[in-house]
């Protein structure tokens, strides 16, 4: 399937100033396929380790991680010959060795004409919690997500809606409406798929929800098994706890993250070591509330306010125990998820295009779901899950601050009024 992360691929291999590249990402998001996927069409061969199945490899790095003492064993071990140049190395689950990780350090200083690719899917947790010697400064460092609604829509057999979304979103112009209503649908197939790759080739060969439902319990299940043996002990209940939390809040009217939802009288000194789990293993994010909506924005963010999505929409959905029906039909039932689903999706995407995202509250309550910084502006985004668009938390800011423009998504069709930008919520992916 496609993926838009080739072409970093293509640009670090034809860098002249390429180091090691570690890709990170939470698990399932195509980290493996994609790399082996770009090494098998741009390279002669692969030399390919993976330090979670093959427990002796990591013996191979405890004695000696220079460059020049590697390539043979590690030739020897693949079963192919290593050629600079020629050949892609890449190490999987790096984060059960911490000396593969190090061993880039030499293989940028010594042996740069090598080109090594790492990933890992708990990197982020293993830098951060045991005493990893990260080579800083001395790699490339690429986050992975899962496949974004283009990614989806291509996937699908759509490539030619994908490119008329983006003609008209470049343009302001409307979809014609049959196209408009058509990738619509595809976007609330999204939402009950996600874009995890093994659910995406699942449903675009067989469109069958449940066999998609189960690959995505499956991931769950994963996820919780990571949460016990990436974690310490002490840490794992309250891990699990804040997780199937999030769920929860994003349910409520006010989605700011409250910790005495957690449980009663719970507070920040008691989950925020679960927060920051949950975060660094790409499972999470937090979106921060920023006071004033001034550069730099990160400045001006209040570090005890923030709301928290989840990675992915189709194991939101799982999470929940929704069915696709309730989904595609946004029935009347799910009233209190929909502005909560809407977001989360916009924030998944915003997040993939590279913006750190915040949200901003005024005094007497006005709430602008987004703030991002846009070729150089601080633009608002203002998100509706219908196509009923009245925004006036969105008033209140564009008189207070008067923004070059402002972002409208809804379920409407492209336009352009009153310093709005009216994108459909299916055209995200070209903010």
């Amino acid at each position: 399937m496609y993926r838009k992360i080739i072409h970093f691929f293509e640009e670090w291999k034809n860098s002249p100033h390429r180091k090691p590249l570690v890709v990170q990402g939470a698990r399932q998001v195509g980290k493996t396929y994609s790399i082996l996927e770009f090494g098998h069409s741009h390279y002669e061969n692969v030399a390919y380790f993976n330090f979670e199945r093959n427990t002796k490899l990591r013996e191979t790095f405890d004695e000696d991680i220079s460059p020049a003492y590697l390539i043979p064993l590690l030739s020897h071990i693949s079963g192919q010959t290593i050629v600079r140049e020629k050949t892609l190395i890449v190490f999987d689950e790096v984060q059960v060795c911490e000396r593969a990780l190090t061993s880039l350090k030499y293989f940028c200083e010594e042996a740069p004409e090598y080109h090594v690719i790492v990933a890992g899917s708990l990197l982020g947790v293993a830098v951060n919690r045991k005493e990893f010697s990260f080579p800083v400064g001395k790699v490339d460092l690429k986050t992975m997500y899962p496949m974004d609604m283009e990614e989806f829509l291509i996937a699908m057999g759509q490539e030619s809606l994908s490119k008329k979304i983006r003609e008209c979103f470049e343009t302001d112009s409307p979809m014609p409406s049959a196209l408009h209503d058509s990738a619509m649908q595809y976007y609330r197939q999204y939402l009950a798929i996600g874009g995890m790759p093994e659910c995406v080739l699942q449903f675009a060969e067989t469109r069958n929800y449940i066999l998609v439902r189960n690959i995505q319990s499956t991931i769950l299940a994963n996820y919780l098994d990571d949460m016990s043996k990436y974690n310490s002990q002490n840490e794992i209940k309250k891990t699990r706890l804040t997780y199937n939390n999030i769920t929860i809040q994003l349910s409520k009217k006010n989605t700011r993250f409250q910790y005495k939802l957690i449980k009663k009288g719970g507070r920040a000194a008691e989950f925020e070591n679960a927060i920051e789990w949950l975060s660094l293993s790409g499972i999470v994010s937090q979106v921060y509330k920023v006071l004033r909506p001034h550069k730099p924005l990160d400045d001006n963010k209040d570090i005890d306010s923030f709301k928290i999505y989840v990675s992915d929409l189709g194991l939101l959905c799982a999470k929940k125990e929704l069915s696709a029906q309730d989904v595609l039909y946004m029935s009347d039932e799910l009233e209190h998820f929909k502005g909560g689903i809407a977001e989360n999706y916009v924030n998944v995407h915003l997040t993939m295009n590279g913006y750190t995202t915040y949200y901003w509250e005024s005094e007497r309550g006005a709430e602008v779901d987004f703030i991002i910084q846009r070729d150089g502006d601080i633009i608002p985004v203002e998100v509706k899950s219908a196509d009923n668009t009245q925004a006036k938390s969105l008033k209140v800011y564009i008189e207070n601050y008067k923004p070059k423009y402002a972002i409208k998504l809804s379920a409407k069709n492209f336009g352009f009024a009153d310093g709005k930008k009216i994108v459909p919520l299916y055209a995200v992916f070209c903010v």
